[in-house]
């Protein structure tokens, strides 16, 4: 698996020559004749605040140049990010649990077992649910053939791209409106579709 051009996305072998330590020479693309992927120089911080502002490039220098399925133990990371990202949805859930009152002080403990399991059969069921039905809408309209690679590829996608699911922390900190969960859910989806139009 080689490199990306950040511009085009076409395929490259490496992104920059390094004469020695510290002195680098960016690449161009072959295809756009731009450079090929300008964040190597960048902070972590103008990546993220570029990820953050849904900038495409962002995305394809992390996606494909960052995170190297070949280099790094990456069905590790992938079980990693899938155990965070079920994570923040149960935390969503009850949250929502207990703006409307169902989550008390005085709950037994037959109840507070039988909520974790409905909690985790709905989280575990919702999510199951959702990617189906995106691989089936991408195989439906897109008339795209899913291998495995591509679907780690998707997943891996999907997974990073939602990152705001982090911004439900401050909600033990300071008190928002449960509809505040529904916004951060609308942005989580329109990084899906930055992170996989990349």
């Amino acid at each position: 698996m080689g490199y990306r051009c950040i511009q085009c996305g076409f395929t490259i072998n490496t992104l920059y020559f390094q004469y020695s330590p510290g002195n680098i020479r960016l690449m161009k693309c072959e295809n756009c004749k731009a450079v090929a992927d300008e964040y190597i120089e960048c902070e972590i911080m103008i990546i993220v605040i570029d990820i953050i502002l849904h900038k495409p490039k962002a995305y394809r220098h992390l996606l494909y140049n960052v995170i190297n399925q070949e280099a790094m133990k990456f069905q590790g990371l992938l079980w990693k990010l899938a155990v965070i990202f079920l994570l923040f949805d149960a935390y969503r859930y009850l949250i929502l649990e207990s703006s409307k009152g169902k989550l008390g002080s005085s709950m037994s403990y037959s109840s507070l077992v039988s909520m974790c399991c409905k909690m985790l059969i709905d989280v575990c069921f919702g999510n199951f649910m959702f990617l189906l039905t995106f691989f089936f809408m991408v195989k439906m309209f897109l008339h795209i053939s899913i291998s495995v690679s591509r679907c780690n590829d998707i997943l891996l996608g999907l997974l990073i791209s939602c990152y705001s699911k982090i911004f439900l922390i401050a909600m033990t900190v300071w008190e928002f409106p449960s509809s505040v969960i529904f916004i951060i859910e609308l942005f989580c989806l329109s990084s899906n579709a930055v992170a996989l139009k990349g």
